[in-house]
């Protein structure tokens, strides 16, 4: 599974905020479900599929969040910023 992928300590109410030049999957979890997500199994984000970005997501809880821009089994070669705001 290829997609792109950070990991911050944010506090809650934090904004993640992701700009990309191709529509995409924005997907921001816990360290928890980050790991389903990478196993494959049933796992629980906030955001979503985007094709207008800029995209603002925020974290409802402090912790680390990792954010997760996935093409949704497309390839390319993008171009992407990831910015948090506290």
């Amino acid at each position: 599974m290829q997609h792109i992928h950070a990991r911050q300590y944010l506090r809650g109410g934090a904004a993640v905020r992701i700009d990309c030049d191709h529509q995409c999957n924005v997907l921001v979890m816990d360290d928890h479900n980050y790991s389903l997500y990478r196993h494959n199994a049933s796992y629980r984000y906030h955001g979503g599929f985007y094709e207008r970005l800029p995209a603002s997501v925020e974290v409802p809880s402090t912790g680390h969040w990792n954010v997760v821009i996935d093409l949704a089994g497309g390839r390319a070669n993008i171009r992407y910023d990831i910015r948090y705001f506290e």
